[in-house]
């Protein structure tokens, strides 16, 4: 009779047991789905972005200039430059040197590149406006945004994309 009381105990056990378990289950998965749709939405989203940042770089794969097809053009002179008035109050100023990648196999190649000595103030005022409208610690945090500023104002004045890369040789902040 012990035995059979035990084996409805252990019966009845198991029972509960299976029944909560069913319990737990029903409830993760609809929450885990809940989860799984936020998690989609999210990840949609992000490759969303992925693809707009793998689209301009296939695009600037596509616009790759050969070295062989590639000329660089130094503005001579280093710039020291204002730049504007940060939080503390203080004056401080960016020495910059400025170069140009410029695409030999661009069909505007001909036409402006003997503009470029000839626009060098030109050039150099833009380039001042760009630089000179940042704070300090913009300009520190934004040496990349700043050369392609460059290039677009470059771009537009020329009104061609001959001009297809600025940087800096060298920048210091004080």
């Amino acid at each position: 009779m012990k035995k059979n009381l035990m084996s409805v105990i252990i019966l009845a056990l198991v029972t509960v047991n299976l029944v909560l378990t069913g319990i737990i289950m029903f409830s993760t998965v609809s929450a885990n789905r809940k989860t799984i749709a936020l998690v989609d939405d999210i990840a949609s989203i992000l490759s969303l972005e992925l693809e707009s940042s793998s689209g301009e770089e296939q695009a600037a794969e596509e616009e790759m200039v050969l070295p062989e097809n590639s000329e660089v053009y130094d503005i001579a002179d280093s710039m020291t430059i204002a730049l504007r008035t940060s939080n503390d109050g203080k004056d401080h100023y960016a020495m910059c040197s400025v170069s140009f990648s410029i695409n030999k196999e661009d069909e505007d190649y001909k036409t402006y590149q003997p503009m470029l000595a000839a626009k060098e103030s030109k050039i150099k005022s833009e380039i001042i406006e760009v630089v000179g409208q940042y704070t300090k610690e913009e300009a520190q945090a934004n040496v990349h945004g700043i050369e392609e500023e460059i290039l677009k104002k470059v771009q537009e004045m020329f009104d061609s994309s001959f001009v297809y890369e600025a940087y800096f040789r060298d920048i210091k902040f004080q």
